[in-house]
């Protein structure tokens, strides 16, 4: 008997540990990665490598993060490189979460 409750309990909590990811994956998920185009209050027009341009929605529960750091919405500029991702509707993300690429640093001329 004891053993029954036992594998009863390990089973309860691998079934407990593994339901999160199969709530949190979405059918409807895209990934987008590119360069900010142009920004309109909270869209972004975000151009990928294959010279496709996307319209990633955000919203108060969009997550804008570059690197660990937490960044406003307004953070966003054109220009910066993103990865965006979230359900994908027409053509449109509605972005749950928005990295940002780290800032590049201009190379001053080396003088010879």
């Amino acid at each position: 008997m004891r053993n029954w409750c036992i594998g009863a309990a390990v089973v309860a909590v691998v079934a407990v540990l593994a339901l999160p990811s199969f709530a949190w994956a979405h059918e409807n998920d895209k990934t987008v990665m590119g360069t900010v185009s142009s920004t309109d209050g909270k869209n972004l027009m975000v151009k990928t490598a294959d010279g496709k341009t996307i319209m990633v929605m955000m919203d108060a529960k969009t997550k804008v993060t570059q690197g660990k750091a937490k960044l406003e919405l307004s953070a966003v500029k054109v220009g910066d490189r993103v990865v965006a991702a979230g359900p994908e509707e027409k053509e449109m993300i509605m972005a749950e979460t928005v990295k940002v690429g780290a800032a590049t640093v201009a190379k001053s001329p080396t003088k010879n």
